[in-house]
């Protein structure tokens, strides 16, 4: 598990060499917990962008992540190297206000869509374009239904922004098959599973990202 700035960063020269566009990660303390501080966030993305500059740099900020959420709005607002984009999971309550915050910053946001009752959620904020909408699927055997709920609710609405589908566990691979069946973006790596494919276990996330290279080349699409 890449944890260091160094780590992280030669994690993202894989992606960079695979064509991968974009990069997601989660920034951590000098003793590993993850966090939005400003130093040890700006210090991640800096090594990040130094090593694959051309890539779109973006990172989580799930309400879970210390020290809740007033002190996080303190942190999201103290970057001095902020991300091209955060996630921001429309099943927190104060999801608006750190998107509001984030366009304040010019920061992109992808808005994370966990479920239906999130989509209609998100659906009736009525939110100007995002950098893309992030539908997430949890670690269940049994997700397409649900899948097809939130887009059906987002075509409704007339949601246009684009789509990035994975999914966690058991979900991770079946999510990003469809992806690339279907002409979406993904994503893969130690935060969604710890195995490949065939179901033997992954040693990093430069083997994850191979398979899931392979898989988009397979279906005749580009990385993303």
């Amino acid at each position: 598990m890449p944890i260091t700035p160094a780590a992280l960063a030669a994690d993202a020269a894989v992606a960079r060499d695979l064509e991968v566009r974009h990069l997601h990660l989660h920034p951590r303390d000098a003793e590993g917990a993850e966090t939005l501080q400003q130093g040890p966030t700006d210090a991640a993305i800096a090594a990040c962008r130094k090593v694959a500059p051309e890539m779109s740099v973006g990172i989580g900020t799930g309400a879970w992540i210390a020290p809740g959420p007033k002190g996080r709005m303190d942190d999201l607002a103290g970057w001095r190297s902020p991300p091209d984009y955060v996630s921001v999971n429309l099943n927190e309550p104060d999801a608006p206000e750190v998107m509001a915050l984030m366009a304040r910053c010019g920061i992109g946001v992808e808005a994370g869509i966990w479920s239906d009752a999130d989509a209609a959620r998100f659906c009736a904020l009525e939110l100007p374009p995002q950098t893309r909408i992030l539908i997430e699927m949890p670690d269940a055997d049994e997700v397409d239904l649900e899948i097809d709920r939130i887009r059906a609710r987002l075509s409704t609405a007339g949601r246009t922004e684009p789509v990035l589908l994975h999914g966690e566990g058991v979900s991770a691979w079946p999510c990003l098959r469809r992806a690339a069946q279907e002409g979406l973006s993904s994503r893969i790596g130690f935060e969604d599973c710890d195995h490949l494919p065939d179901g033997t276990p992954a040693s990093d996330n430069a083997s994850l990202i191979s398979a899931a290279a392979q898989i988009f080349r397979d279906a005749g699409r580009p990385l993303a």
